[in-house]
This record gives C-alpha cells, sequence and structure tokens, in this order.
C-alpha cells in the first residue's frame, strides 16, 4: 500500500516537473462576462489540480497572432465566441498546430474554424466559408444548424477506439452545446478523404466531434465540454489535454 502512495506521489511530481514553464494559448476576443470563456479558464484549474500540473493559460486576440508568438505556447485551445475578429490568423494558428504536432483542442466555434482551416488547407478547398462570415459564398463548410443547439444538452455517442472515446473511457457522454452553426450536409462525404475524422455524433447522427487520430491531440468538439467540468469532477476531455501537453516535447 506505502509504495503504491510513494509510486502515486512520484508520477504526480513528474508530471508537474514536465509541465514547468508550459503554456496554453487560449486563441478569442476573451469576454468576462461570457459563460464559456468562465469555464475555460476554471477547466484548465480544475485539470491542472486533479494531475498535479501547474500549467498556465493565457488568451490571445485573434489580431495579435503570430507564428513568434506561437511558439511560446506548447498548446493551443480555440476557444468559444464569436465572431473572432481575425479569421485568417486564427485559421494559421490552427494549421501551426496541425502541421508541427502542438496539441490542439477546439470547442464550439473553434470546432467550426478547425473545419475551415482543414477544408482550406488539406482538402484544396481554398475558397471554404463559413455562413456566419460570408453567408452569400458558393463553398459554405460551416451553415447554420436546422435547429439551433443554444443551450441544448446532447446525448452523444463516439467512435470506438477514437481518441475521444479512449479520454472518456466510454463511447458514450451528455454535453452542452451553445451553437448554432455546423458542418454542411453537403460537404460531409469530403471529410472521408482525408486524416480528419468524424468520431461523434449526436442521437440524430449530427456530426458533433472530429479529430486526427494520427496527431498527439487535435481534437475539435462542436459541443462545450469545460461547461461540464467542477472541482470535483475535471472534465476527462480537459484533463487528457493537458496531459498530452506535458508528455510532448517541443
Amino acid at each position: 500500500m506505502r509504495k503504491n502512495i510513494l509510486l502515486s506521489l512520484l508520477l504526480i511530481n513528474v508530471a508537474a516537473l514536465n509541465a514547468m514553464d508550459k503554456k496554453i494559448a487560449l486563441i478569442g476576443e476573451y469576454n468576462p462576462d461570457l459563460l464559456s470563456h468562465q469555464t475555460t479558464n476554471a477547466a484548465i484549474e480544475h485539470s491542472n489540480k486533479s494531475i498535479g500540473t501547474n500549467i498556465k493559460s493565457q488568451w490571445i486576440a485573434t489580431h495579435d497572432i503570430s507564428i513568434p508568438l506561437l511558439k511560446e505556447y506548447s498548446g493551443i485551445w480555440i476557444a468559444p465566441g464569436s465572431c473572432y475578429k481575425n479569421i485568417d490568423k486564427t485559421l494559421m494558428a490552427i494549421k501551426y498546430a496541425r502541421e508541427h504536432n502542438i496539441p490542439c483542442l477546439g470547442t464550439c466555434g473553434g470546432f467550426q474554424q478547425i473545419i475551415i482551416e482543414y477544408a482550406r488547407n488539406v482538402l484544396g478547398h481554398h475558397d471554404a466559408q463559413h455562413e456566419e462570415y460570408d453567408p452569400c459564398s458558393s463553398n459554405l463548410f460551416i451553415s447554420s444548424l436546422s435547429c439551433s443547439l443554444t443551450g441544448k444538452e446532447l446525448n452523444l455517442t463516439f467512435v470506438p477506439e477514437s481518441k475521444v472515446a479512449t479520454f472518456y473511457n466510454s463511447h458514450q457522454a451528455t454535453e452542452n452545446s451553445y451553437c448554432s452553426f455546423g458542418i454542411n450536409p453537403k460537404v460531409i462525404q469530403l471529410f472521408k478523404q482525408g486524416p480528419l475524422e468524424i468520431v461523434g455524433a449526436d442521437s440524430d447522427n449530427e456530426i458533433r466531434a472530429v479529430e486526427i487520430k494520427s496527431h498527439p491531440f487535435f481534437i475539435g468538439t462542436l459541443f462545450v465540454p469545460q461547461n461540464k467540468s467542477t472541482q470535483t469532477n475535471p472534465h476527462a476531455l480537459i484533463t487528457a489535454f493537458l496531459k498530452v501537453i506535458t508528455e510532448t516535447t517541443l
């Protein structure tokens, strides 16, 4: 029993040491009155405490993004909330994370921007657009949902053996959503042509989570997992995000 306790303490200390000086860039226009921004900050602290790390986080307004700045961070979280004031720089941050194996999480609006970046830079649809920003585009990859998810609770199913299912340690979950936009049904078939996989759906079989399995952590969720995190029950996906950051050598 004593040996197990000592081993656990040792593992926690090693995790804390590995996390020293590591920071998460929270990409978005920070609004202290926005619930999802409050819970983003809180969820990181919940997970830090649960695994004995002290990974810092810092909000970066989209117009301030640059590659030299991103190099200072060990993880990138494309935060919820719209509108992003500089879409091009937001997509640049996602591309940087994807191409350089930087752990990256996108929730709600962050999920949507992950889809746009992937469509443009991997699938080759350089004019891929988001309906909120360009409603007249003829190549919408993100469009208005037929039924808004704002304030709704989703019953989710995850693909077995996906990273998301592994992190949840379950094929099912219930999460909150605040989104009015999602993947345009007309382009879903295109996502079977590359490494970004559809790994989560709701009870209506609508896409709610994507990931790149070969990447250390590149996950987008149309739901907002941080809103379910508490001190006594840190969210599994956020905790996994921090753990991967501690294990990633940059």
